[in-house]
């Protein structure tokens, strides 16, 4: 295979630093070839002309990697932007969906018919890493991870073959990309299955104080075991007018008159200074947060699922330290998350009951440590109430990270499945599972 085999963007050509730009403005790498790829077959020659040339080879989809991971210095970066058509059978209520798209394709397509899947809450974040994380939205509670709506994948492994995984064919490789990230090839194309949501949605959020925070808390706590499945009950605490705020409330995907039922119960908490109920499209409430969690922002994040909300868990969720305090959000789980057997799938901690998250986003570099630690100390104050970590809220954990993400038995499978499918460890520029260790002197590449 010569040079020429593969086109791409390289130093110095025109449109080569948007290609390499991402989410995160802290990333500055600068890969040696960026191959936009259009179809599955110039993935696999990418793929192969990359193990050839000995490149480390990163997997670009929307660009949401906190670390930006998939942007490889001096590498090869495999870029699926040009593959982000979707393709809608409302018919089979299924969609065919581009390795490269974005969410907002896949929402916007899918809602010409009443119909979605669950997507994550920013548009602009990939399809690929977010179902192969798992993937979490607004819908989960009533259909499931992301991945758990996926009926079949079409990938590139490691060898550069183009292959099918499903229940029926591949099965193994099914259960592994079904959270196991992008450790086991390039997922050129998903096919989804589709639910008819309708396309309405009520948001709710009632603003406390901090001195009334721990009884607005609790008693939001004590609402979840209650919550509909339509619902996805939120606690958030922020700042508001330079003062730090706690807000309660829930997400109701249907029809907000139905929505506006949990209301009483949640204005009964505490004493509310302030309220926000917004009836909104489903699409509109897809976007809200775009502008907010927008590119050309450093970024920084940290998270923990929580088997239970213990009220010392409350409170440390309320006490965010020191220094630049970053937000941070509780989100109930459950529902039909739950509802699917945990040896299903790759992904770990479906009886989790909230998912913790904590981000922070600013423009100046001299506020990189100060941000982060901050960030840092808040989580710790966390971890001792954790049941383990959602793989795609890992930020620098390495490989600590991933043994918090999925059960010893689940990592134990993942590793054999990885050593079956890559045992080189060509796919590494993700939250990394490493196949076994090799004998020296075996002759194969050892591990990255």
């Amino acid at each position: 295979m010569s040079g020429e085999t593969v086109r791409g963007l390289r130093p110095g050509d025109a449109g080569y630093d948007a290609a390499r730009t991402v989410w995160n403005a802290m990333v500055d790498r600068r890969p040696a070839l960026i191959a936009r790829c259009a179809t599955a077959a110039e993935v696999v020659e990418a793929v192969r002309y990359g193990r050839e040339q000995g490149l480390e080879i990163g997997v670009r989809g929307g660009g949401h990697s906190v670390l930006g991971l998939p942007i490889a210095d001096g590498g090869l970066v495999i870029d699926l932007a040009p593959m982000g058509t979707v393709r809608v059978d409302a018919g089979s209520r299924r969609a065919r969906v581009g390795g490269g798209a974005l969410l907002g394709a896949l929402d916007t397509a899918a809602q010409r018919y009443g119909l979605t899947t669950t997507a994550g809450n920013v548009s602009h974040t990939g399809v690929g890493g977010l179902t192969l994380g798992g993937g979490v939205g607004w819908l989960a509670r009533m259909h499931g991870l992301t991945c758990d709506n996926v009926t079949s994948y079409e990938v590139v492994t490691a060898d550069g073959e183009l292959v099918t995984a499903s229940r029926t064919e591949r099965p193994d490789l099914f259960w592994g990309l079904r959270g196991g990230g992008g450790n086991f090839g390039v997922v050129t194309e998903f096919e989804f299955r589709l639910h008819p949501i309708g396309t309405r949605a009520l948001r709710v959020e009632l603003v406390h104080e901090l001195e009334d925070a721990g009884t607005a808390l609790r008693g939001w706590r004590d609402l979840l075991a209650e919550a509909p499945r339509r619902a996805t009950p939120v606690a958030r605490v922020t700042e508001r007018d330079g003062r730090p705020v706690v807000t309660i409330g829930y997400v109701w995907v249907g029809d907000p008159a139905d929505g506006r039922r949990l209301l009483a119960a949640y204005r009964s908490i505490g004493r509310p200074v302030a309220e926000r109920v917004e009836e909104l499209s489903y699409l509109d409430l897809q976007t809200a947060d775009d502008d907010d969690e927008g590119h050309a922002v450093r970024r920084y994040w940290k998270g923990h699922y929580l088997r239970q909300l213990s009220d010392r868990a409350i409170e440390a969720f309320l006490d965010r330290g020191n220094g630049t305090a970053p937000a941070g959000r509780l989100t109930l789980n459950g529902g039909a998350v739950s509802d699917v057997p945990d040896e299903d799938s790759a992904f770990s901690h479906r009886d989790a009951l909230v998912e913790f998250t904590t981000a922070t986003g600013w423009t100046d570099p001299a506020e990189d440590e100060a941000r982060m630690s901050a960030a840092r100390e808040y989580a710790a104050g966390i971890e001792p109430f954790a049941s383990g970590a959602y793989v795609n809220a890992l930020s620098d954990e390495g490989a600590s990270g991933v043994r918090r993400a999925y059960t010893p038995a689940k990592l134990a499978r993942l590793t054999e499945l990885k050593v079956r499918y890559d045992p080189d460890n060509v796919f590494h520029l993700n939250p990394n599972i490493r196949p076994e260790p090799r004998r020296a002197g075996d002759g194969r590449p050892g591990d990255h």
